[in-house]
């Protein structure tokens, strides 16, 4: 591995470039960070899909991609005077030292449970007037719902056991069969955002992570049916000509592989 003098060279060569690039390039000069918002957004996604994938190249160049987001955020902030590099990679320690007295101050913790509900105690200290803050508005629901839950029970609002969040699922379950039983969809769509809500509860309690998890159903399906769409064109057979049993053929062979 490269030494922490290679690696700050590493980092100030990006850095140079980033001017270079800012001062020559055409396209780079004219991004704002509002133009560059929503490719952060997807750079951000396919580090996810890289990491998933546990593909550790592709890791490695979606880190740096990411990585040159926030360069470039921090060049547009230094042009205006506002921020700089620096004053992120300061902000960020700062943060860090603040957050963790139990290594740069004299308090006491027994396990991650105690860091996380000083985490969020410290950030109350310091003006957060609702834990809640912290969770942006723009996440995906599967993520926002865990993110909230994770908040909350950061300051001791939670249960006390899975089992008792598995009744609770229970419930919500029966609660949204009896509204499918009447046929109201509005109250449907309510019960079985509470199944869903209750469900990313009982992940996190065993300690699964809901959007991993149903992301890992996506691929999976997805690949079991690319390879029954494959089988299906071996055949010279479309798929809209085949009988369900004819494509579960297919698909329990896929399971298989």
């Amino acid at each position: 591995m490269n030494s922490r003098a290679d690696q700050l060279k590493a980092f100030d060569r990006l850095l140079t470039i980033m001017d270079e690039l800012r001062e020559g390039c055409p396209w780079d000069k004219k991004q704002t960070m509002e133009s560059l918002r929503h490719l952060t957004i997807e750079e951000t996604y396919e580090l996810g899909d890289a990491i998933l994938d546990r593909d550790l190249q592709e890791i490695k160049k979606e880190l740096g991609d990411v990585l040159l987001h926030i360069v470039f955020y921090s060049k547009i902030g230094s042009e205006t005077n506002d921020f700089d590099i620096a004053d992120v990679c300061h902000g960020i320690c700062d943060k860090l030292v603040s957050r963790h007295p139990h290594i740069y101050g004299d308090v006491k913790v027994e396990n991650d449970e105690d860091v996380k509900r000083n985490w969020e105690n410290l950030k109350l200290k310091e003006g957060k007037t609702s834990v809640l803050e912290g969770v942006p508005n723009s996440l995906p629901a599967l993520v926002k719902a865990n993110r909230i839950q994770e908040k909350v029970a950061g300051v001791g609002f939670d249960w006390e056991a899975p089992h008792q969040v598995w009744e609770k699922v229970e419930e919500e379950l029966k609660e949204f069969k009896d509204e499918v039983d009447k046929g109201n969809t509005d109250a449907m769509e309510s019960e079985f955002g509470d199944v869903l809500f209750s469900m990313v509860n009982y992940a996190r309690f065993l300690n699964i992570s809901p959007e991993n998890a149903l992301e890992r159903t996506n691929k999976k399906f997805s690949k079991r049916f690319q390879y029954l769409e494959s089988k299906a064109k071996s055949l010279n057979k479309p798929l809209k000509e085949m009988t369900l049993a004819e494509m579960d053929v297919f698909w329990e062979e896929a399971k298989k592989m």
